[in-house]
């Protein structure tokens, strides 16, 4: 069977400059790694990753931590990082906390210090103090997708600007009486996420001079379900009914839709509604919206690791994602 020491003989370098070259990472000039490419190819050689993982100290793994697999917006993300990770030739190792009654303890005090990795990317969360300890024990660079985190570099959009926007596009339109719809209640996701969207709804309001109202800022937990009962249980109760609805995701703002639907109420004409997302299903419920892309977000974030782990400096900075506003059939001027 053929050896690294056979490539290296083959093209008279040291066994560490065939395993760089092989591995694409810095420090072999591209003559050098060309000729390693071809003897490796003519003698047959393949690396292998544990092997290569003892001699250098890497895994070519990346791990992956995610409240939870049943959300649009993780699933994208993790489609994200997969495709740029299998474009380096690196694994992608999953840790799912499970969502809201999952064991967080056995996912950070035990299962990413027994897994090996090379770098660590966290979807959607907030950690506490013994969580941040963990993370730092790995030795290893880190990055959160979605919502910022003290301490650590982040990839998301402006949560609070575009929160603003949308509410401002119903302000434009003539809507006074405007219901918020929002997530906060999710205390083990990143609650900056849904705070700073309800902060850009109440500046919106705040500089339109229109007054909010207690009755209307409900939790429909980023939830279509959860939304659904919300604004049916509004609309079935003595309360004023809102002409429009902001609400902090698409699922949610789709679940309003749904309720409005069932109450005998139509969208828009009765109530406009917006979100913030482009989930794959807004399209097809006619949904305005802010759209984001999470599949970007998710391969930024790896393409940002890996450059670092070949040798590139660091990005130390937080990296802000572009969106943009698509306008369908849910919102319109509100009636007189």
């Amino acid at each position: 069977m053929t050896s690294i020491d056979d490539v290296a003989r083959a093209t008279g370098v040291s066994t560490a400059t065939v395993s760089r070259a092989l591995r694409g990472l810095s420090n072999v000039s591209e003559s050098t790694r060309e000729r390693i490419r071809q003897a490796a190819e003519q003698l047959g050689y393949v690396a292998s990753s544990s092997a290569s993982g003892l001699a250098s100290g890497r895994t070519r793994a990346m791990g992956v931590v995610v409240p939870s697999v049943s959300h649009w917006f993780y699933t994208a993300v993790l489609e994200g990082i997969d495709a740029e990770l299998r474009a380096a030739s690196y694994d992608l190792i999953l840790f799912n906390l499970g969502g809201r009654n999952g064991d967080r303890e056995r996912v950070f005090h035990r299962s990413i210090l027994r897994k090996r990795t090379d770098a660590l990317i966290a979807l959607c969360l907030d950690f506490t103090a013994a969580e941040q300890e963990q993370l730092l024990l790995t030795g290893h660079p880190v990055i959160v997708v979605g919502g910022p985190v003290r301490g650590l570099r982040h990839i998301g959009i402006d949560e609070r600007a575009v929160a603003r926007k949308a509410t401002e596009h119903l302000i434009a339109l003539g809507h006074r009486e405007i219901l918020h719809l929002g997530g906060e209640e999710d205390e083990w996701l990143n609650r900056r996420v849904p705070i700073a969207r309800r902060q850009g709804y109440e500046d919106a309001m705040v500089a339109a001079g229109i007054p909010t109202r207690s009755e209307w800022a409900l939790q429909g937990r980023f939830s279509l379900a959860h939304s659904r009962e919300a604004i049916g249980g509004l609309l079935s109760s003595p309360a004023p009914r809102p002409t429009a609805i902001f609400a902090g995701s698409d699922e949610m703002a789709i679940g309003a839709m749904l309720a409005i639907r069932e109450h005998g109420l139509s969208v828009p004409h009765d109530i406009s509604v917006i979100g913030i997302d482009g989930h794959d299903l807004a399209a097809s419920f006619g949904l305005t919206t802010f759209v984001q892309d999470p599949f970007a977000q998710g391969s930024t974030a790896a393409a940002l690791l890996l450059d670092e782990l070949s040798g590139k400096p660091a990005r130390t900075k937080s990296v802000h994602a572009p969106t943009r506003f698509v306008q369908r059939t849910s919102t319109a001027p509100a009636r007189s």
